[in-house]
């Protein structure tokens, strides 16, 4: 089996088993980048302190992506004008990967490259959705280990509760 097949097989394994309780409360200063996003800026995080993010780490692979992209887009338009942001950083090796998923699931929030894998490691991404919340000082808050419908319904109850904070 190549690596990318058994990789792909992995990440739907364990989308299969996350239930309710993929979600946990974290703390600590999430971790600061600078990546490049798909507009060819410069993103950095700790210029976005003062906002709530919602970071998402994200493959072209993954199913789960493909099912909760929609929802994000959805969340980050309800949520902006209250001082939100979504941040999807993609991880594929090949940025042609992403692209081509992105022209089937077009999105407007801020895409970031991760090719290397620099800043997933750094968050410890173990599986393809991962989603933190940040709240307005940096702190990480909420981590989502993969997706299954009904999530977005607790990404909007943290968003509220963090954007209230």
């Amino acid at each position: 089996m190549k690596a990318s097949t058994w990789v792909i097989a992995l990440c739907l394994g364990l989308g299969m088993l996350m239930s309710a309780s993929a979600m946990a409360e974290v703390s600590g200063t999430a971790p600061d980048f600078t990546l490049k996003s798909r507009s060819g800026d410069n993103l950095r995080l700790e210029d976005l302190r003062g906002e709530v993010i919602m970071l998402n780490f994200w493959a072209s692979w993954c199913g789960p992506c493909r099912q909760e992209m929609p929802h994000m887009d959805a969340i980050e338009e309800e949520f902006r004008d209250y001082g939100f942001r979504v941040l999807a950083v993609n991880v594929d090796q090949h940025r042609d990967d992403a692209e081509r998923f992105l022209d089937s699931v077009p999105v407007d929030f801020a895409i970031l490259w991760d090719h290397d894998s620099t800043v997933s490691e750094r968050y410890d991404v173990q599986a393809m959705p991962t989603t933190v919340m940040i709240d307005r000082n940096g702190e990480a808050r909420y981590i989502h280990h993969g997706y299954q419908p009904g999530y977005e319904d607790d990404y909007r109850a943290q968003i509220r509760e963090l954007i209230r904070e």
